[in-house]
């Protein structure tokens, strides 16, 4: 699996991410302006000391990163989406792509993508899920659906 992060901008969420992504042998892609260093302490404390384990690439824009996969699903993360995640079987090597915390994804890539734009259930009054709890959420949904990578060291 990967997850992609454009533009995150709180670095405790992003090393949160982190954390999951090396704990569940996922792959994590950061993908244009980050809102801080990779050296800022914050990142690294949430991080602990997973980051020996942690796959972390780098992409200056979301077109070259899909241009290194012209052949794999992406799904695409929008409180605004009318399909929860629950309702797509997700592949092993799947991208799950998430928004900045204070924006979420740019409205033409949910528009350009929109089949594949699901969401979570929330409350409607609630403006949103924490970026890095909401990673978790579909992350483990699609690590269930395939048997939590039957084969794999995952216990």
């Amino acid at each position: 699996m990967h997850i992609v992060l454009i533009e995150p901008e709180i670095p405790a969420n992003t090393g949160n991410i982190v954390r999951t992504c090396a704990a569940t042998g996922t792959s994590l892609h950061l993908v244009g302006q980050l809102g801080f260093s990779l050296k800022d302490k914050y990142l690294k404390r949430a991080g602990l000391d997973y980051w020996d384990l942690a796959k972390v690439y780098r992409h200056v824009t979301f077109d070259e990163l899909k241009s290194q996969f012209p052949d794999s699903n992406f799904y695409f993360t929008s409180k605004k989406a009318t399909k929860f995640y629950t309702e797509v079987q997700f592949g092993r090597d799947d991208f799950i792509v998430f928004g900045k915390e204070t924006e979420g994804l740019p409205d033409w890539l949910l528009k350009e993508n929109w089949e594949n734009t699901l969401k979570i259930p929330k409350l409607k009054e609630a403006r949103s899920l924490n970026l890095s709890n909401s990673v978790a959420i579909i992350l483990y949904e699609a690590l269930r659906q395939q048997g939590f990578n039957a084969g794999s060291p995952l216990e």
